[in-house]
Order: C-alpha cells, then structure tokens, then sequence
C-alpha cells in the first residue's frame, strides 16, 4: 500500500479510538501506529471470524489451490 492509501485507513480507526498514530521520535516525517486497548480488544474478537471464514475459503477449494492462491498473491507484492 502506498502512503495515502494508509493514511487513509488509519484516519477512521484513530477517529474511533482503535489506534494512535504519533510522530517516529527518530525520524518526524515517519509516523508510528500502535494498537489501542480498544483495538486490541476487537482484534482478539476479530481474529476467530477471520480465521474461520479463511478456513471456510479453503475447504471449497481443490487440493493445492490455496498454496497456489498465496502464492500467486505473494508474487502480486
């Protein structure tokens, strides 16, 4: 993802108080992004769901075929 796409992303979960972006003390044009209390609590709820429906994904998949998907996602990066 490029910049603006993160930045973008970002703005709605700071807003609803999921994460905190603050300035790299090393570096002030990079910015650090860090999970809130809140935020790891929905991740905790989120990450089962999303296992589940991955799992749900690949059992309609033939054999291989989710390898080859991740694969041919890595490649995509």
């Amino acid at each position: 993802m490029d910049r603006t796409t993160i930045t973008a992303n970002l703005k709605p979960l700071a807003r609803r108080g999921f994460v905190v972006v603050t300035s790299d003390p090393d570096d002030r044009r990079s910015r650090r992004v860090a999970l809130t209390e809140a935020g790891m609590a929905l991740l905790a709820k989120a990450a089962p769901i999303w296992e589940q429906r991955h799992t749900e994904l690949e059992a309609r998949l033939a054999d291989g075929e989710p390898d080859r998907l991740r694969g041919a996602l890595k490649a995509l990066g």
